[in-house]
């Protein structure tokens, strides 16, 4: 299903969700550029969410950029499949062959503000991240594997302390929903 279908037809959790859709359909309509990242404003991200298979631990990345456990995911690319793209992430991100939808939709729509910063020695100015979040469920005994160049390590984190390995502030409440969404 192409990016714009997925959002027109995405349920929003809350009224953070209500509003972040218009958004993403308002910038969709006025920016058929929305899957560039050559659209310095903002443009299209997929995530993926990954919860162990008893839902007790979370899988994070340790980000370069960022410092700070987080989820997985990436630039769209000219890609209108976010699933496709969540998941080619997940897989270059974690190593991960095997999982099950948590949902068969997306558990969350997101726009997230992105503050500038150096990537692989190039400049990236303050942006916006329209990011559509897919739900993992995944073996925690699969044999993992980190992609250096994004992250610095790979951990299951219990979901009682979890958000204490979180830096980014902004993340938090994003991460929360997420797994409450995950846990229904």
């Amino acid at each position: 299903m192409d990016y714009i279908t997925l959002v027109k037809n995405y349920t929003p959790l809350n009224e953070q969700e209500t509003t972040d859709k218009k958004l993403m359909l308002d910038f969709f309509k006025n920016h058929d550029d929305a899957l560039e990242r050559t659209n310095l404003i903002g443009h299209v991200t997929s995530s993926v969410f990954i919860l162990n298979q008893n839902k007790t631990h979370v899988l994070f990345g340790y980000h370069n950029i960022y410092q700070s456990w987080g989820w997985f995911g990436g630039h769209n690319d000219g890609d209108e499949d976010c699933y496709n793209v969540a998941i080619k992430e997940a897989k270059e991100e974690t190593g991960i062959e095997s999982f099950t939808l948590s949902h068969q939709n997306p558990v969350a729509l997101d726009v997230i503000f992105v503050k500038n910063h150096i990537k692989y020695g190039s400049y990236v100015p303050d942006h916006l991240h329209l990011n559509i979040t897919y739900g993992l469920i995944v073996d925690d005994q699969t044999y993992l594997t980190y992609n250096e160049r994004e992250h610095s390590g790979l951990k299951w984190i219990p979901l009682t302390h979890y958000l204490d390995e979180v830096k980014e502030e902004r993340m938090k409440p994003i991460y929360q929903k997420i797994v409450s969404q995950m846990m229904n």
